[in-house]
C-alpha cells in the first residue's frame, strides 16, 4: 500500500492526475503534526486500484446540538419526524459552543463496499453479522405498509445470512456504495488494518492514527466550518437540500410503484436505498469538501452514547458500550437527517443495513474496553 498527498480537494475523477503531478513536482511528503503546510487531502492506495481519500480539517469551533425551534421543525409537517418522543432530547437542551483543538483528516466519503472488500481480502476478517450466531437488520421485501391505524409493522427485521456482502437491497451491490451491515467493532477492525500497513503508518503525523472520528470531530466536520447552529450544513432551508443528500424521498421501492409511506423530501434523489458515495458531486459537499455528511447511511463514531447530549472530549465507558451514530440515512425523513441528530446503537456488535462509517486520521485514542 502507498500513501500519497494532494494539494487540493478536487473531485475523485481528477484525483489520479493531481496526485501524480504532485509527486512528480515535490515527491512524497513526510507529514508532521506541526507542519504548517499540511496537505489538503491524503490518498491511501489500498491495492487493486482501490483508494481511500481523507481531507484536512483545521482546528475550530462549532455549535453542537439543536435549538427548540429546530426540534419543533424536525417534528413538524415538513421535518416529518415523529412528535412526542424523547429522540430529539438526545441533542441536548440547546446548542453549545464547542472546540476541536487539533487538526485532523476526515474521509471524503463513507467507507465503500470496495474499500471494505480490500480489507477482508487481505485479512480474511469475518464481520459480526457473518459469525455463526450473527445477524443484521435488513429491509424485509415482503413489507407493504406500516398499517399505522391497526397493527404497526416496521420494514426492518433481524436476518441471519445477510451481511455487508448482501444487505438484502433487492438490487446488485456496487463497489461505490457505502458499506453497511458492519458494526462498530468491524469499523474499528478496518481502522486497525490501516494502521498496520507500513506504507500508511509510516507517513502518519506523530501521535496520529487511523480511527473512527469522535462525536465532536464528526459534528464539527459535518457543519463544514460554520459556527452557526443550523439544521443542515448549508442552512435551515430544506428546499436547498435538493440535489445534495439521499434521504427518504419520492423514490419508488425496488420493483414497486410505492414510495416510503411516511413524510419525505418532496423530490426524487434517484435512490430509494443507498446512493453511490459522492453521487451529488460538488453540490453534495460541505465547506470542508466532505460528501454525504447528512443522509445516505448512519455513520458510527467512536464515542459511547450519552442521552443527555454529545461531549467536546471523547466520551467512553467500560460497561454496556452503546456507540453513537450520526447523520441519518436513506430511509430517514428530513427531520431525522440533520447535523445534530444522534442515536445510540444497541451495542458494539450491532449492525444494520442503514449503518456504515467514515474513517479519519486523528490523535491516538486508547480505549479502555
Amino acid at each position: 500500500m502507498k500513501l500519497f498527498y494532494a494539494s487540493c480537494s478536487s473531485p475523485s475523477a481528477r484525483m489520479a492526475s493531481v496526485v501524480f503531478a504532485w509527486l512528480i513536482l515535490f515527491g512524497t511528503v513526510n507529514l508532521n503534526a506541526q507542519d504548517p503546510h499540511k496537505p489538503k487531502a491524503i490518498v491511501a492506495e489500498l491495492g487493486n486500484d482501490i483508494r481511500l481519500e481523507v481531507v484536512h480539517i483545521p482546528p475550530g469551533e462549532f455549535m453542537m446540538g439543536s435549538s427548540a425551534e429546530e426540534k419543533a421543525w424536525a417534528t413538524g409537517i415538513e421535518g416529518g419526524a415523529q412528535p412526542g418522543t424523547i429522540r430529539e432530547s438526545y441533542e441536548g437542551e440547546a446548542p453549545r459552543k464547542m472546540k476541536v483543538a487539533h487538526d485532523f483528516w476526515m474521509g471524503r466519503t463513507e467507507v465503500t463496499v470496495g474499500q471494505f472488500r480490500r480489507f477482508v481480502e487481505e485479512t480474511d476478517y469475518v464481520t459480526d453479522a457473518e459469525k455463526p450466531d450473527g445477524h443484521t437488520q435488513c429491509f424485509n421485501p415482503k413489507w407493504t405498509s406500516y398499517n399505522l391505524r391497526t397493527n404497526v409493522v416496521h420494514p426492518w427485521d433481524p436476518m441471519k445470512g445477510k451481511s455487508w456482502r448482501d444487505p438484502n437491497f433487492q438490487f446488485p451491490l456496487k463497489d461505490d456504495f457505502p458499506v453497511v451491515c458492519v458494526s462498530w467493532s468491524d469499523a474499528r477492525a478496518f481502522s486497525d488494518w490501516l494502521n498496520k500497513q507500513p506504507d500508511l503508518a509510516s507517513k502518519l503525523p506523530a501521535g496520529y492514527e487511523y480511527r473512527l472520528p469522535t462525536e465532536a470531530e464528526w459534528e464539527y466536520a459535518c457543519r463544514g466550518g460554520s459556527q452557526l447552529s443550523t439544521a443542515y450544513w448549508w442552512g435551515d432551508d430544506l428546499a436547498e437540500g435538493e440535489g445534495r443528500f439521499n434521504i427518504s424521498a419520492v423514490d419508488f421501492l425496488p420493483d414497486r410503484k410505492q414510495k416510503w409511506p411516511l413524510a419525505s423530501a418532496p423530490w426524487s434523489d434517484g435512490y430509494a436505498f443507498v446512493a453511490p458515495v459522492d453521487h451529488f458531486g460538488d453540490r453534495g459537499r460541505n465547506g470542508f469538501g466532505l460528501a454525504d455528511m447528512c443522509g445516505n447511511v448512519w455513520e458510527v463514531v467512536l464515542d459511547h452514547f450519552d442521552p443527555q447530549g454529545g461531549h467536546e472530549e471523547f466520551f467512553t465507558t467500560q460497561e454496556n458500550y452503546r456507540p453513537v451514530c450520526k447523520g441519518g440515512n436513506y430511509f430517514d425523513v428530513p427531520g431525522n437527517a440533520r447535523c445534530a441528530v444522534r442515536l445510540g446503537l444497541a451495542g458494539p456488535n450491532y449492525s444494520d443495513s442503514r449503518d456504515g462509517f467514515r474513517i479519519c486520521i486523528g490523535p491516538i485514542i486508547r480505549l479502555k474496553n
